[in-house]
């Protein structure tokens, strides 16, 4: 159940379209929470605010912030959307987001050809995107992020710096995931929007922050990939599968190849192409692998770019196995987009 606690608004320390970050003092405790303005409206110091504080008492991983639910000093919000497309449908936060599908009636109903890397945690979507970025600049790459971990994509900090050194082109929100450039109902529709509105070479397919886990072996939103790769065969595209793997991760289900990846190839009805220095724990009959020769250095290229991306704390240096996986995805989607 919830946990919804009232506190004031002490100040403002960033704002960007669509967020504040803020900080509230809820009764003798000074506490980060965020403002989601597009559902509630933005906030000022002094402001009377409910925050919902359940994930950060519950010690999840949200980061230790609290989530502004409404503003006490406002009397109401009068938001008109597009159309009647609702997304949080059936709890007190549903809205209209509109959706694309109906803006774009005509586009095709398919995704020939294109490539399209699908992963499994958010982090690796920064890794996929700034590598490609680095080894064809000319290449538009369009970001649709699903709804198996944040809700709103505006929270990303790492989609926002992806954006702003142009290794993102444009972005979609499928399902219950909302504020993207293009809004889809499911990840199909968010599939052909991304590929044709505007058009786009390659697609990186992801959830936002937080994946789930439960620790077993079906429990985790992470297994959205296996249907998520069988989506983009059947649209006519080239699923790539982002490989989670590591070489520091305390947990022996992440070690080497994550059991996350591994069973998601073996679920998915499609055979995903697989960089070959990631392969190592698939099952061969599962994918098909793509030979990679050279992986670009990740560190020197987040650092050339102005990025910094993170896995559970660690950088390129302290989890290279990781950071070499994705960057070896971003490998072969280049290698696609010129093969025959």
């Amino acid at each position: 159940m919830p946990t919804f606690r009232t506190g004031e608004v002490l100040d403002i320390s960033m704002t960007r379209p669509g967020l504040q970050r803020v900080t509230v003092r809820i009764a003798d405790e000074v506490n980060r929470a965020y403002v989601l303005t597009d559902l509630t409206g933005t906030v000022e110091p002094g402001d009377q605010v409910i925050c919902n504080t359940t994930a950060v008492e519950l010690g999840l991983g949200t980061g230790g912030w609290h989530v502004v639910h409404w503003n006490l000093s406002r009397n109401e919000l009068v938001a008109p959307g597009s159309d009647h497309i609702m997304k949080l449908r059936y709890t007190s936060a549903q809205f209209d987001a509109g959706t694309s599908e109906l803006a774009h009636p005509t586009i095709p109903a398919t995704i020939d050809g294109v490539p399209v890397v699908v992963c499994g945690v958010h982090s690796q979507v920064g890794v996929v995107a700034a590598t490609i970025a680095t080894l064809r600049p000319d290449v538009r790459t369009t970001y649709l992020m699903t709804d198996g971990g944040a809700l709103p994509l505006v929270i990303s900090d790492l989609v926002a710096d992806l954006r702003r050194v142009g290794a993102i082109h444009a972005t979609v929100t499928a399902g219950h995931a909302f504020g993207g450039d293009l809004e889809a109902v499911n990840v199909a529709s968010g599939l052909t929007l991304g590929v044709h509105v505007p058009p786009a070479d390659v697609v990186i397919v992801g959830m936002g922050p937080g994946v789930v886990g439960t620790a077993t072996p079906l429990g985790t939103t992470a297994l959205e990939v296996a249907s998520v790769i069988d989506l983009v065969a059947a649209l006519g595209g080239e699923p790539i599968l982002c490989v989670r793997r590591s070489s520091a991760d305390a947990r022996d289900r992440h070690v080497g190849a994550s059991h996350h990846s591994v069973t998601a190839a073996r679920l998915a009805r499609s055979r995903p192409w697989v960089a070959e220095p990631s392969a190592e724990g698939l099952d061969p009959d599962d994918i098909r692998l793509h030979r990679v020769t050279e992986v670009p250095d990740v560190g020197r290229l987040l650092d050339t770019l102005g990025l910094t991306v993170t896995t559970m704390g660690r950088g390129p240096a302290g989890d290279p196995d990781f950071f070499a996986a994705a960057a070896a995805a971003a490998v072969v989607a280049v290698a696609r987009l010129d093969a025959p």
